[in-house]
């Protein structure tokens, strides 16, 4: 079982880490990805990381590593829902990130928007609709109602996961039931929601015990005109842009909104809020998430890069601030 060990760089002690990746969720490959990037870049600035996967081994892993800093990488499912940090926090080891709470509630796309429109945040008009609901009234009737309400066109997708898997744009009535049902093979939550005008944005967060360093906007401009899993993932289907090119006004005002959020669903660590700044120039949420994506192409690493931050430093720096401030 691989062991860690302490290093000394420039006169200080660097916390050995353990970073889990990896999982059984749909988006495994993305977290196996978005591990091995942060696990380079903390090897890098000196640290001695052991990676992880989550498997009956894992329990051991930690034990062998007693006074490690986990870094989880964790995307959908154990790795977004709190679940595992519940565990991690009945074994009394440090990790860096949100609580369990924080993760539940934002891993629920139905329930952080509300939470973030209750503390004035601008949302989408949204219904959330578990699959027994959609099968026992019918989904016509649904459907019809849905489209009466909001108009089209609209986004489906599911109410708990990540990388916009399940995610469609419907710009027919008639094309509603087939995109829900592929949300369903996602979740058995999900959510309708109006489509918004604008330009949308991606706002990396980076929250340390002193305090939440919002970074610049990024502007994403996929090809297909929705930022789904292939828009994501596939070179030349999405440009961005960072910081993203919108009026002063609207990136304070975007920043101010991801303040809200910060505080509102008590982010820590790497957290991220994706919205879209509207014809008007308001920032509307979208949805928020405590593990967002760290590979190459991601979001916050782009956002990083705009910023002038090096990686490895910043998770190193998460990681002392962790170890600093635990029990």
């Amino acid at each position: 079982m691989p062991s860690l060990s302490w290093h000394w760089l420039n006169g200080g002690m660097l916390q050995p880490v353990v970073v889990l990746a990896g999982g059984l969720s749909h988006q495994r490959d993305i977290s196996l990805k978005s591990g091995r990037t942060v696990a380079q870049a903390l090897r890098r600035v000196g640290h001695e990381v052991v990676e992880a996967d989550i498997d009956s081994a894992l329990i051991e892993t930690l034990r062998a590593n007693d006074g490690a800093v986990v870094f989880p990488m964790l995307h959908g499912g154990l790795g977004e829902n709190g679940a595992l940090l519940e565990v991690l926090q009945l074994m009394g080891i440090p990790y860096v990130g949100s609580s369990p709470a924080t993760c539940r509630i934002s891993f629920d796309k139905s329930i952080a928007s509300r939470a973030v429109a209750a503390a004035g945040i601008v949302t989408p008009q949204q219904v959330a609709l578990p699959h027994d609901v959609f099968r026992e009234l019918g989904a016509q009737t649904v459907m019809r109602s849905i489209a009466e309400k909001f108009g089209l066109p609209v986004i489906v997708k599911p109410a708990r996961g990540g990388s916009s898997l399940g995610v469609t744009k419907v710009d027919g009535v008639d094309d509603l039931p087939q995109a829900v049902a592929n949300a369903y093979a996602y979740d058995d939550m999900v959510v309708v929601e109006e489509f918004i005008v604008g330009t949308e944005l991606a706002i990396g967060m980076i929250t340390t015990s002193e305090g939440t360093r919002v970074l610049p906007a990024v502007e994403i401009r996929p090809v297909g005109g929705v930022y789904d899993y292939s828009a994501m993932y596939t070179g030349g289907e999405t440009r961005l842009t960072a910081p993203a090119d919108i009026s002063d006004t609207a990136a304070q005002t975007a920043t101010a909104m991801a303040r809200v959020v910060q505080k509102e669903l008590d982010f820590s660590g790497i957290s991220r809020v994706d919205a879209i700044v509207d014809e008007s120039g308001r920032p509307v949420f979208l949805e928020a998430g405590a593990a967002p994506g760290m590979t190459a192409t991601s979001l916050v690493p782009v956002a990083m890069k705009a910023a002038g931050l090096d990686l490895g430093e910043v998770c190193s720096r998460l990681v002392d601030d962790v170890a600093r401030n635990h029990g």
